[in-house]
């Protein structure tokens, strides 16, 4: 016998009311726990040190203390500050966070080498950030949500516990293709061995002992200030191309062209252009790198 339309129970979308109450709902939304924010102090003193080393190296620079063989140094300098910005935009980046294009294991090898040079997490890790900042944008699921402000999309967010959301919604993504990849994973499994010889030893050593320069000025500028000029631009990419710029391929989008972005990152600054087309392994509009191209 059909109940009569009066005397159905509401339904609440998931259970009978008499079974799932409103208030019932309402009363255990309100027992969740908020997220909270926990600062890794850890990397809030490594960052201050830092930032710290980068105005030390000025004032040696300044003050003329070092550099005696200044132009040989700053080939150097120019050299793997170019090797580092290709580790992240041709490799963590556009090969393995979008698999743009392919690339035989001598390449991959070579921009592993440059990734490991940029000291910003190995590939796995930087690749799963990446691909749930895309799927997630300026969400609680995107690691640098830029809906928090310019600090925290820029770096904060490396500074506290992420928010839950980014590990429940990461972890609907697939990363077996970075399984699959042995380079990938043998740079994972040797990360911690090989950046203190890659992105610390070799940057400080070269020039200390082929060309007799300043052990003081390969440490402070090759090294360290070399190492937060590159973390600031590729962040730069997360915080001011989602917050200043224009929006000419899609204006729902946070993201934004903003070229002096892209010229301090070898075009990852056409970031409007590039949420709409990840699978481009070009850095701007299919080639065009003009600066009218984001504008």
């Amino acid at each position: 016998m059909t109940p009569e339309p009066s005397k159905v129970p509401p339904a609440t979308g998931l259970l009978p009311a008499k079974l799932a109450p409103v208030s019932a709902m309402q009363d255990n939304m309100a027992k969740a726990k908020p997220y909270e924010w926990k600062i890794v102090w850890t990397k809030v003193f490594v960052f201050i040190y830092l930032h710290y080393a980068i105005t030390r190296a000025a004032y040696l620079f300044l003050t003329g203390q070092i550099y005696p063989h200044f132009y040989t140094t700053w080939l150097w300098v120019a050299l793997i500050n170019a090797l580092t910005v290709f580790g992240v935009t041709a490799g963590s980046h556009r090969l393995w966070s979008h698999r743009a294009y392919k690339a035989k294991w001598q390449l991959r090898t070579l921009l592993m080498l440059c990734q490991t040079l940029s000291f910003q997490n190995h590939i796995y890790d930087w690749v799963r950030d990446h691909r749930v900042h895309h799927k997630f944008t300026d969400t609680d699921a995107d690691p640098h949500n830029s809906k928090r402000g310019f600090f925290f999309a820029h770096m904060g967010w490396l500074l506290i516990r992420k928010h839950p959301e980014v590990g429940i919604k990461g972890a609907t993504i697939d990363f077996s293709d970075l399984e699959r990849d042995p380079i990938v994973m043998f740079q994972k499994k040797y990360y911690l061995i090989l950046v203190p010889v890659v992105a610390f030893a070799i940057p400080t050593l070269v020039p200390t002992l082929l060309w007799g320069e300043s052990i003081y000025f390969g440490w402070y500028v090759t090294t360290i200030t070399r190492y937060v000029l590159a973390l600031h631009a590729t962040w730069l990419v997360n915080s001011a191309a989602h917050i200043y710029g224009t929006r000419p391929i899609d204006k729902s989008l946070s993201p934004t062209e903003n070229a002096f972005v892209a010229y301090i990152t070898f075009g990852e600054g056409w970031h409007n252009y590039h949420h709409v087309f990840p699978w481009d392994y070009k850095a701007a509009e299919l080639g065009n790198y003009k600066p009218t191209s984001g504008t």
